[in-house]
């Protein structure tokens, strides 16, 4: 059974700096806020979730909706969260996340909590019971990982699809979004292999250039082939 200790102390609402930036976010508290923002999310279903309606369940004491900006950007950056037409969707990646930070023992609550927040761990708590947490779908709930080329053929044609369709990719989709989406329900290996294989069997088409900051985990996370030369963009050939 997973348990998850909430520890209750008061505390003065957290000041804001002069840049609006509550100190709160400013001081080594990233992944508390980040964990609220997740948690708040789910708790209203995950999928086209309004900013108006999300923020003030994520928010705290003085904290302000655009305190989150540099949050939120983080999340959509790693491939926790969509945004369209500046509603939130929550990924398999983002749910993951919100799991390692609710079981983290550095994780707390260093004031008052109200109801709503108390009763969103209790349906979290209450939704996983014995699953197995590291696979779960975009409702939170328990899947099984992709076993087959067939099953993973429909996943990423799909993920390719919503996220060409989201983000307004003309047909050009960075590989590492779809490994991120995709999430842990297969092995860095076998997505590099069965992706490979799609390439193979004319449905998709990998292409060169950087990502658009030429980061690290982003080139990291797109493929190899090989003959040793990096793709980072995917590019459909067939609907």
């Amino acid at each position: 059974m997973i348990q998850i200790t909430i520890i209750f102390s008061v505390q003065k609402n957290p000041k804001t700096s002069s840049k609006g930036l509550s100190m709160a976010l400013r001081n080594n508290d990233v992944n508390h806020a980040q964990t609220r923002f997740l948690l708040a999310l789910w708790a209203l279903g995950g999928d086209s979730i309004r900013k108006g309606e999300l923020m003030p369940f994520a928010t705290r004491g003085s904290e302000r909706s655009g305190d989150f900006q540099p949050i939120i950007e983080k999340l959509d950056a790693a491939g926790a969260i969509t945004i369209s037409d500046n509603e939130f969707s929550l990924t398999a990646s983002g749910l993951t996340l919100l799991n390692q930070h609710l079981l983290d023992q550095e994780f707390e609550y260093d004031s008052n909590v109200g109801a709503r927040t108390v009763n969103a761990l209790l349906g979290w708590i209450r939704k996983q019971g014995k699953s197995d947490l590291s696979k779960i779908n975009d409702q939170g709930e328990a899947v099984a990982p992709i076993d087959s080329y067939e099953e993973f053929k429909r996943l990423a044609s799909k993920t390719f699809d919503q996220l060409n369709r989201d983000y307004n990719l003309d047909n050009f989709v960075p590989i590492y979004r779809i490994r991120r989406q995709i999430g842990d329900r297969v092995t860095r290996s076998q997505f590099n292999e069965w992706m490979l294989e799609m390439q193979n069997n004319d449905i998709f088409e990998f292409l060169e250039g950087s990502v658009e900051d030429s980061s690290f985990d982003k080139i990291e996370d797109s493929i190899t082939t090989s003959f040793g030369k990096l793709r980072c963009y995917a590019k459909r050939l067939n609907n």
